[in-house]
């Protein structure tokens, strides 16, 4: 009965003045609405302050950015509009009590803003849950957008649901039954995104892909770390600092290399191969034999190797006068020990994975000698240095074992060759 007093307070003043019953409700409806939009203005100042005051104090006393969080998100300021727009829900009745008729225009309006006031209130809610999570070491490297869009998509959804349900006057229940209806219909529009929801929980629980992975996905131009995974999309910024931007789905319906495992592993692969001209490759007698003793890595390895032919063709009575009698060393197989003990004895590799010089299946361009191994050092910039490093050395070093390296001829190799004999037309 007292706020029914006081919301006519300025109608029994300008009756009293002599207005007309019309002009005092009307003078009397728009005074106290003007009078209840300041104080729920003034109100919701008061609380914010409040709010901030008390939040600050929590934050000097607890190590946790949860609230600082919350303040980012505005999150009590959405909540302070929640508490103002129920004030004047509550008090618009009882003022607009001379104009009954606009009680249900007004009513659905302050319903569908209140609404929508709920709806960024969870979403700034959300926003706070995704930006501290994605704080903890635990949850850096989870999908946590895409969940976050699908809440949002809902919130969104049931919101709609609430408007029309509101603005038609029918219930939620009749709303959704019409709705069963064009099912097919929003299954159809929402198909990306049901597609990429899906993903995005399979690619989570299998953990296929994490945000700061190393993913190659050549038939999409993407190589490069992955820094978002949402609903829709996942972004990966290249090693040319550009984007790309691949449909959710894409990631389990394609193929690509994560390259995760590498980088938790104890090293990054080295797998590249020199390519040794045939007719450069042949038995060594003693005089080469002593000259590659003077090689300190392989000196101990050409020696006992030596005995243990000698004594073999010795036992077999081996006529070595032909020198393709019997057991012997090449020249390449002398340079493939010192390439193999030459990357065990490297400072920059894993002696605890895989180490093998191996020679591959003759080629037409000549016969390759693959290094296999692993750089302790994964950054790929040091990498390609230790790369750069060991086949430098090993380009330099094959000469001394009277080997050749294969490569096209040049216009350079057909002037000298001309140079020599006139006669020759290239």
């Amino acid at each position: 009965m007292e706020l029914e007093y006081i919301t006519r307070y300025f109608y029994k003043i300008f009756i009293g003045f002599g207005w007309s019953e019309n002009m005092a409700a009307l003078g009397n409806v728009i005074i106290n609405t003007v009078l209840l939009l300041t104080i729920t203005y003034l109100f919701n100042s008061l609380m914010r302050s409040l709010f901030k005051k008390a939040l600050g104090n929590i934050s000097q006393k607890t190590i946790s950015e949860f609230d600082d969080y919350l303040f980012h998100n505005k999150v009590l300021l959405h909540f302070c509009h929640l508490l103002s727009i129920f004030i004047i829900k509550w008090l618009m009745p009882l003022i607009l009590e001379d104009y009954a008729h606009l009680k249900d225009e007004v009513d659905i309006l302050l319903n569908i803003i209140t609404v929508f006031l709920v709806i960024t209130f969870i979403r700034s809610i959300l926003h706070t849950i995704k930006d501290y999570l994605k704080s903890l070491n635990s949850f850096k490297d989870k999908p946590i957008e895409s969940y976050l869009q699908v809440f949002l998509i809902f919130s969104w959804s049931v919101g709609f649901i609430v408007i029309f349900s509101i603005l038609t006057g029918k219930s939620i229940v009749e709303f959704l039954t019409a709705l069963g209806a064009i099912s097919a219909i929003i299954l159809l529009i929402f198909k990306d995104t049901i597609l990429g929801f899906v993903a995005s929980i399979q690619v989570s629980v299998n953990d296929t892909v994490r945000i700061g992975d190393w993913i190659t996905m050549e038939k999409y131009g993407a190589d490069g770390d992955v820094i978002e995974i949402n609903l829709a999309s996942v972004k990966i910024k290249n090693f040319d600092n550009t984007i790309t931007t691949i449909p959710t789905y894409y990631l389990i319906s394609d193929s690509f290399k994560n390259w995760r495992g590498m980088s938790v592993s104890g090293g990054r692969r080295i797998k590249r191969a020199l390519l040794i001209q045939a007719t450069s490759i042949h038995y060594i007698n003693d005089e080469q034999l002593e000259k590659f003793k003077k090689i300190q890595l392989i000196k101990d390895y050409l020696i006992n190797r030596k005995n243990d032919i000698d004594n073999f063709n010795k036992e077999n009575n081996i006529d070595k006068e032909v020198l393709l009698n019997g057991r012997n060393m090449t020249n390449f197989g002398i340079f493939r020990k010192y390439v193999d003990t030459y990357l065990n004895q490297h400072s920059a590799i894993n002696k605890d994975m895989m180490i093998m010089t191996r020679q591959l299946e003759p080629t037409a361009q000549g016969i390759p000698l693959e290094i296999y191994a692993f750089s302790k050092d994964k950054v790929w910039k040091n990498y390609e240095h230790i790369i750069a490093d060991i086949f430098d050395h090993l380009l330099a070093a094959t000469p001394y074992f009277n080997l050749e390296l294969y490569e096209l001829p040049t216009g350079y190799d057909f002037r000298e060759i001309s140079n020599m004999n006139p006669t020759f037309k290239a």
